[in-house]
């Protein structure tokens, strides 16, 4: 992605120089995600081929500033949300691989944390950014948009980075070939691109969707009734604290995950995280300060 951004200015192949490809490379030429996710490729694209140009490298020096960053703002209270990065499988197997969901979640919850101290200018700039690389972050600024609820205008100022940034990364893909950004991050991870996405881990929605002849249109008929529910609980029952809105954000996500015919059992990272974060800081007090510990 970061090849074909600093040589065409787009970071996605079209439809027909995939179709050009020779058949088992086709995947290859795929790029789902956001076009900001390229910039982690820019110093190899740049630079060639060394140890510190590796894109891994990066996704691993992100998620680290990120996440230490957090634990600042939460006073190293996350004693969970650590263990979850350095314990859980699902995150150790990613971290060590150099996934591309790392910086995203740790963006994402680095927002929950400027969040939960009010900065929320500063958290529509951490999701925002989390945005322009991956769809993932899109539930997180949805229900920190709901939390900055009450005032108007401080909803207005976090929706302006939240939803501003992925904006404006993404204008310049459309600009240039608005078809290739469509077919990469639209058609392929739907199952409409001219390859079959290869995210197909054997949860409801995928076992759903192949057990029926109607099964795509009963998953994805599922997947927007779990959604109109999390909507009007949260229309109901607004988040009040970071911690809440972590907890609404987990169920969205797996009810996402769960429901969606073509999704992977990795993605699971995600809500675990955020259940962690949850856990640990749901006794919280609403504006974020923490207590200071009684002597007994």
């Amino acid at each position: 992605m970061g090849d074909r951004l600093l040589h065409t200015g787009t970071p996605y192949l079209s439809p027909a120089a995939i179709a050009s490809l020779p058949p088992d490379e086709r995947l290859l030429g795929y790029a789902p995600y956001q076009p900001g996710m390229a910039v982690f490729g820019l110093p190899r694209a740049a630079f060639g081929q060394a140890w510190w140009t590796d894109a891994r490298v990066w996704f691993f020096a992100a998620t680290l500033l990120c996440l230490v960053y957090s634990l600042r703002l939460l006073n190293a209270r996350t004693h969970r949300l650590t263990q979850a990065v350095a314990v859980l499988p699902l995150c150790t197997l990613t971290l060590a691989t150099g996934g591309d969901d790392l910086p995203v979640l740790a963006l994402c919850v680095l927002a929950l944390a400027l969040a939960s101290r009010d900065r929320f200018v500063a958290a529509g700039v951490a999701v925002g950014l989390a945005g322009a690389l991956k769809l993932f972050a899109l539930p997180v600024a949805l229900v920190l948009l709901v939390l900055a609820l009450p005032p108007l205008a401080r909803a207005l100022r976090f929706a302006a980075f939240a939803f501003g940034i992925p904006l404006a990364a993404l204008a310049p893909a459309l600009i240039v070939d608005a078809d290739a950004f469509i077919e990469n991050a639209i058609r392929f991870p739907s199952g409409h691109g001219l390859v079959t996405s290869p995210a197909q881990s054997p949860l409801p929605g995928h076992l759903i969707a192949t057990a029926f002849p109607a099964g795509r249109t009963i998953a994805l008929a599922l997947l927007l009734l779990a959604g109109a529910v999390i909507a009007y609980r949260l229309y109901r029952r607004p988040p009040r604290t970071a911690a809440a809105a972590a907890l609404f954000t987990a169920a969205g996500l797996t009810a996402a995950i769960m429901l969606t015919p073509t999704t992977r059992f990795g993605y699971l990272l995600y809500p675990a995280a955020f259940l962690a974060y949850w856990w640990d800081q749901r006794r919280q007090p609403s504006d974020g300060h923490v207590d200071e510990p009684r002597q007994v």
